[in-house]
């Protein structure tokens, strides 16, 4: 058999291979196999030696067009076996519409994150800023700017985590306060701020208290602000969150960083005023502390006490939600028991 038709059979025998051949791995071995360094048609090629040097060119002509051709072939039926296997596939993998969709949870935001918004909201609409400081503080804006020197017995109340001698995290957002204070310039206005943040105390965890809790705190410092202003901005406050029904009564404290200083009591929301179980049959129910901003404070922040004055606040977003909910235990808002958060879950 000549080398002409020892080429034409191998095309021959090839693509009836290629044609019954049924998977890629198939025909990739066929490629290799015919189409190889050590195939059958570069065994041909090889015996070319032995052609008359006239035939060599066209024997040679032909064996690459029979390689071209099985070339194309292997190609055309690899493409044909790919779109066979995608479309097996795709019927696998057929999507029935009629099926019901997978149930989907809605998150929402957490109630503590509703309360500081709400009070937020609140004193935004009154002019007031919204400034946000550091949870890791240093002693002199947490305690000493605060009119609470080394030493000073009432940094008992709020003896809290120190990193170092002179670094602690926060006991309340006053050192916001200060810091807003110090840089702020009053020849273009009155400072109106509240700062909320997380804070930490050394407290035993128990229904009423916890060591880490949120805070909002308000500070305005203007020209003749007096505790009049502080009675009828918390007072707003206060009916803003709890009705317009409320009332708020003062009653004496003290506190380092105001004088005088003052426990601010709402009327029970349950009872009216009239006195039950909630409000210990008082009619009232303690809620934060303010008071007119300490001259020392003021001095330790270069302002003038004899030409301005300002009042202070804080108050607790748990103790507002606790209130306002009727929730006995403040370790619920930190226990991520679902049964618990969905039941003030509103929509956005």
């Amino acid at each position: 058999m000549s080398l002409r038709e020892q080429l034409e059979a191998l095309r021959k025998d090839t693509l009836d291979a290629i044609d019954n051949v049924k998977d890629i791995n198939g025909l990739e071995a066929i490629r290799v196999n015919i189409l190889g360094k050590k195939g059958p048609i570069t065994e041909v090629l090889r015996g070319m030696k032995d052609l008359a040097p006239e035939e060599r060119p066209k024997v040679g002509s032909f064996a690459n067009e029979i390689r071209d051709h099985l070339q194309t072939a292997i190609a055309e039926r690899k493409e044909l076996l790919e779109s066979e296997k995608l479309a097996q596939s795709l019927e696998k993998e057929t999507i029935d519409v009629t099926l019901p969709g997978k149930p989907m949870r809605q998150g929402a935001r957490h109630i503590l994150t509703q309360i500081k918004t709400e009070i937020e909201d609140i004193f935004i609409g009154m002019g007031y800023q919204v400034v946000e400081g550091y949870e890791v503080e240093s002693d002199h804006y947490n305690f000493e700017r605060m009119n609470l020197p080394k030493g000073h017995p009432a940094r008992d109340m709020q003896d809290t985590f120190y990193i170092s001698d002179d670094i602690l995290v926060r006991t309340h957002t006053s050192p916001v306060q200060a810091r807003t204070m110090e840089k702020h310039d009053f020849s273009k206005g009155p400072l109106r701020m509240i700062s909320p943040g997380k804070v930490f105390r050394r407290d035993t965890d128990d229904a009423t208290h916890s060591h880490q809790f949120q805070q909002i705190e308000g500070l305005v410092v203007d020209k003749g602000v007096t505790m009049a202003d502080l009675k009828g901005t918390l007072e707003l406050m206060i009916q803003k969150m709890f009705g317009a029904e409320r009332s708020i009564r003062l009653r004496p404290s003290y506190f380092p960083f105001t004088e005088p200083s003052v426990e601010v009591d709402v009327s029970c929301f349950k009872c009216g005023g009239k006195g039950c179980n909630v409000c210990k049959h008082t009619g009232w129910i303690e809620i934060l502390g303010a008071g007119m901003v300490h001259p020392d404070v003021l001095k330790m922040s270069g302002i003038d006490p004899d030409v301005y004055s300002g009042f202070a606040f804080g108050i607790g977003i748990e103790r507002v939600a606790m209130l306002r909910y009727g929730i006995n235990d403040i370790r619920n808002f930190y226990l991520n028991d679902l049964r618990f958060l969905e039941q003030f879950k509103v929509k956005e």
